[in-house]
């Protein structure tokens, strides 16, 4: 029914949602941190509208009662408009009952995208934009090659606010190594402050293939974080935050101290937390390695 080119990821917060893959792989592909799209079968292409056309009929013909829709793979917001207006269109034609369609977006995705493009697809149903900023650091975002800046990724987040459209964005904990540490949880700190997005999540970074990748971009210095460091890192993070209320989450399975709030409501709440995780990991439940996962 559905011709998937694997694998194929998607937020937690999407499990019940359709994965709609209109794209695979990803067009910039060169995270040093990132080895989800680096496969062979997962070379950079724009799936044709016809195919699309087809699973969606597919899906509506089967009967299957559904809400919400996620256009995969990472980077689909790459698309010109007019290609993601076309789909948001087949999407409300084939599945009239469909409440939302979100989607990952790089900050580079919608340079050439402006407001108004962006309200008229919001109209459409593409009100959810997964944003993987992961750091607000200018060094760290280098070192990785993440191709962004602090400034452009604020940009994006508001036009994505200006739209109408809310943002979820993504910090990885440890993405700097130990060296810049305290610099990637301040500049994500003053990043957040910023664009005020609807949703925070942090997830710790990992390399199930080694981290060779990335420590040739820290001039082979790049050194990961210990647990009790990747919880001091979230705590200079957290205390540096001043949103107003923006929903907080740490809960993804690479995560080894689950968190979850409002902030700034919960804000000493979670500090509490996440000292009682440093001083005292004995009384707290953490995630064991084997419980661990992208």
């Amino acid at each position: 029914m559905l011709n998937y080119i694997e694998p194929v990821f998607r937020p937690p917060s999407e499990w019940k949602s359709l994965i709609l893959q209109v794209t695979n792989g990803c067009s910039h592909n060169r995270c040093t941190f990132c080895d989800m799209y680096t496969q062979p079968q997962k070379k950079f292409r724009p799936k044709k509208l016809e195919e699309i056309e087809q699973e969606l009929q597919a899906i509506a013909q089967s009967g299957a009662r559904v809400h919400r829709v996620f256009l995969a793979d990472g980077d689909a917001m790459t698309l010109p408009f007019h290609r993601l207006q076309a789909i948001c269109q087949l999407i409300n034609q084939t599945l009239p009952q469909v409440q939302r369609i979100s989607s990952y977006c790089l900050p580079r995705n919608l340079t050439n995208k402006t407001v108004e493009q962006l309200t008229e697809l919001r109209a459409l149903g593409l009100s959810l934009m997964y944003i993987g900023c992961e750091s607000g650091d200018d060094e760290v975002l280098q070192k990785v090659q993440k191709g962004e800046t602090f400034d452009s990724s604020l940009a994006a987040l508001n036009k994505i606010k200006a739209a109408g459209m809310k943002s979820s964005v993504m910090i990885l904990n440890g993405l700097g190594g130990a060296n810049l540490s305290k610099q990637h949880a301040l500049n994500s700190a003053k990043l957040m402050n910023a664009a005020q997005p609807d949703y925070l999540s942090t997830l710790v970074v990992s390399f199930p293939l080694g981290d060779k990748r990335v420590a040739a971009g820290f001039d082979g210095e790049f050194r990961q974080l210990t647990q009790p460091e990747l919880f001091s890192e979230i705590q200079l993070l957290l205390t540096n935050l001043t949103l107003e209320k923006t929903i907080f989450r740490s809960d993804h399975a690479s995560n080894y101290l689950v968190l979850k709030g409002i902030l700034g409501r919960d804000k000493q709440a979670l500090l509490q937390k996440v000292e009682l995780a440093i001083n005292h990991p004995d009384q707290i439940p953490l995630r064991q390695e084997w419980q661990r996962g992208l």
